[in-house]
């Protein structure tokens, strides 16, 4: 018998046999056929299996331990927060920004409204490579893709499921390049909200006020509490006063969204409330009238309705156009406006204070004729100056005006006779009248950043510099210099309580709010804030001498006077520096244009049932009777022509009566 070890090779794979030999084959059958070998190899092969079998199991085992230990991380430990990523995945929470209510005039004239702004954002979770879609969305843009790359690196580490903001307003060519490409943009998201859109460039700025970003101080405000970070608030005037009622509440959706961050549908959604609706007392037409007057100097103009208080003009000069601020304004502009020496974003009417210079010769005469220090017979003598200790005071017109009496003083406004009244009323008797015609105080109107203006006192002047008031400081207060200090509001409320018999009203430059849906919420009710305790015959006086001041020849302000129209008013010429005698020959237009005076002009009309009131300033202007007198005259031309028309009757709002207010 051959020598199996070198005629065969058997070879075992798994638990079974091989036989690589056919000689073999044969007898490895009979071979096993015997009871020998067959034990022998069943005793083996049970010893192997149960090794392997054991081995297998305890691996399985294990495989199933680690399933079961990840399984329960996966959803009991932190099932939440997957369950939370796997919706964010799909479903979507979104914001709807509420419409900012609309702001027209007393008649319905829409001056600020909304447009649609379609602003461009990137979810970074369905972004996928950011550089990519940077790069392919530039040129769709016309933007460098550094630019866009470095907006998306400023909002590092916020949350890939919050959009980041890439520009605003882009406009609609753009938003069409971005619809046709947009399964290739993929995070890319466009929504489409209300962006403020003030009607007239640069009309009634000062009032209207504008929009700005919500700061981190107004955040925190309970003013604010509705409202979340990157939201524009009211920043100025009517807008930031009334911003609780014009924004509105926002509202929100739930959405689905596919792979690429695209909207497939709504699930869920509460609409957004819309703001109220906000009617001013300002007249559009007299305001635009009272801008084009004023566009080319520096100074302000108030126009008051003397019955009620409502402001129905009102421009500062130089303005400002809104419309900048909400759509973002760079840094190089902001700083232009606020470095301007001519202060466009100073609200000259209500923030301005100048001396008041002749206009206040009305509360001098008033203050003397109550106290009893003159009455309509007395007579003072003007010849050009009046000496007081070893100092000359010096009347405006060089060769005197002789002997005058209260009217013609304030008609021919002298000098001279004023400053004999006020020595002999001392400074606190006229701070007593000044008070009640609400100088040296706020006005009550409903704007923020207003001025309270200046009325000396002997008692301010220890107080604040610890000298004693001295007589001759007296005789400056008393034709408006001095320590004198009024705003261009402060006068339109003074020569209203003489226009209206004496009744101090709260200026006001709401007329009404209205709902989404036309419901009158609130509408102006005139408030008395005082009232002047003087005798009719005092107040008659003064209204005689300034009718006169526009319709005689010898008036100040004859330049003024309308042929069909009863004007009462009174000019002023405020000093900025003290001249001396030699300086008083020059010419006004001779002196360097930031030495010049401030031209003022206070007035009403008509004299005998008075609609309207004005004050006009026009810092460095020179003679109020040549510059600021003819801004007036125009205004209440064009404000009382039209109201003989009777355009100004068709939406007037009446307590008793719901009237629809429209826009035209």
């Amino acid at each position: 018998m051959p020598d199996i070890d070198t005629h065969f090779f058997l070879r075992y794979n798994g638990g079974s046999c091989t036989i690589v030999d056919d000689f073999f084959l044969a007898l490895v059958r009979d071979l096993l056929r015997g009871n020998v070998l067959n034990s022998y190899l069943e005793t083996v092969d049970n010893d192997w299996f149960k090794q392997r079998l054991a081995r297998v199991m305890l691996c399985i085992l294990s495989a199933f331990i680690i399933v079961i230990i990840r399984l329960v991380g996966l959803q009991i430990i932190g099932g939440a927060e997957f369950r939370r990523l796997s919706e964010n995945n799909s479903i979507r929470l979104q914001m709807i920004e509420p419409s900012r209510g609309s702001i027209s005039d007393r008649k319905g004239k829409l001056l600020v409204d909304n447009r649609p702004s379609f602003d461009l954002s990137i979810m970074l979770k369905d972004a996928g490579p950011v550089e990519r879609v940077a790069k392919q969305l530039s040129q769709y843009l016309n933007l460098p893709e550094t630019d866009l790359l470095s907006k998306i690196k400023s909002d590092k580490g916020i949350s890939p499921f919050k959009p980041v903001a890439l520009k605003e307003d882009i406009g609609r060519d753009s938003l069409g390049s971005i619809e046709v490409h947009k399964f290739d943009l993929p995070g890319i998201v466009v929504n489409v909200k209300a962006r403020r859109q003030y009607l007239e460039k640069y009309g009634a700025a000062h009032l209207i006020g504008y929009l700005g970003e919500i700061n981190l101080d107004e955040l925190k405000s309970q003013k604010y509490q509705d409202v979340r970070g990157g939201s524009l608030v009211g920043k100025f005037g009517a807008e930031k006063k009334y911003d609780h009622h014009l924004r509105g509440k926002r509202g929100g959706r739930q959405v689905e969204v596919d792979v690429n961050g695209q909207v497939i549908r709504i699930l869920k959604q509460i609409d957004a409330e819309p703001g109220h609706n906000i009617y001013l007392t300002i007249d559009h037409e007299l305001q635009i009238k009272a801008e084009s007057l004023i566009e080319n100097v520096v100074g302000s103009v108030v126009a008051m309705d003397p019955q009620t208080g409502e402001i129905l003009a009102l421009a500062s000069s130089p303005s400002f156009d809104q419309n900048a601020f909400g759509s973002g304004m760079s840094q190089e502009s902001w700083q232009s406006l606020v470095s301007n020496p001519f202060r466009p974003m100073e609200n000259k009417a209500i923030q301005g204070e100048y001396p008041p210079a002749s206009t206040y010769k009305i509360v001098t005469a008033i203050a003397g004729l109550e106290e009893g220090v003159i009455d309509t017979k007395t007579k003072l003598y003007c010849p050009g100056f009046y000496k007081f200790g070893d100092r000359i005071f010096w009347d405006w017109k060089e060769t005197g005006h002789g002997w005058v009496n209260v009217e013609t003083a304030l008609t021919e406004s002298c000098d001279v006779f004023f400053y004999q009244v006020g020595q002999k009323l001392g400074v606190d008797r006229l701070a007593k009248y000044a008070k009640a015609f609400g100088l040296g105080s706020l006005s009550g109107l409903n704007l923020d950043r207003e001025a309270k203006g200046l009325v000396p006192t002997a008692a301010w002047k220890k107080r604040r510099t610890g000298i004693k008031w001295q007589g001759g400081e007296t005789l400056s207060v008393a034709v408006g210099q001095g320590f004198n200090l009024v705003t261009p509001l402060q006068m339109g409320v003074l020569i209203s309580m003489v226009a209206n018999g004496g009744i101090r009203y709260q200026p006001s430059i709401l007329k009404a709010i209205e709902s989404a849906d036309g419901k009158i919420i609130t509408q102006h009710e005139p408030k008395i804030l005082g009232r002047l305790s003087i005798k009719k015959q005092t107040l008659s006086i003064i209204r005689k001498a300034l009718w006169k001041v526009v319709n005689t020849k010898k008036g100040t302000a004859w330049i003024a006077r309308l042929n069909d129209i009863d004007i009462s008013g009174k000019t002023g010429t405020a000093q900025v520096f003290s001249r001396k005698k030699t300086e008083r020959k020059r010419k006004e237009k001779d002196i360097p244009a930031r030495l010049k005076s401030h031209a003022w002009f206070v007035a009403f009309a008509p004299s005998d049932q008075p609609k309207i009131a004005i004050a006009v300033l026009v810092e460095h202007g020179g003679y109020g009777s040549s510059t600021a007198s003819p801004i007036a005259r125009e205004m209440i031309k064009t404000y009382l022509s039209k109201k003989e028309s009777g355009e100004s009757s068709k939406a007037q709002i009446s307590k008793d009566q719901k009237v629809t207010l429209t826009r035209n």
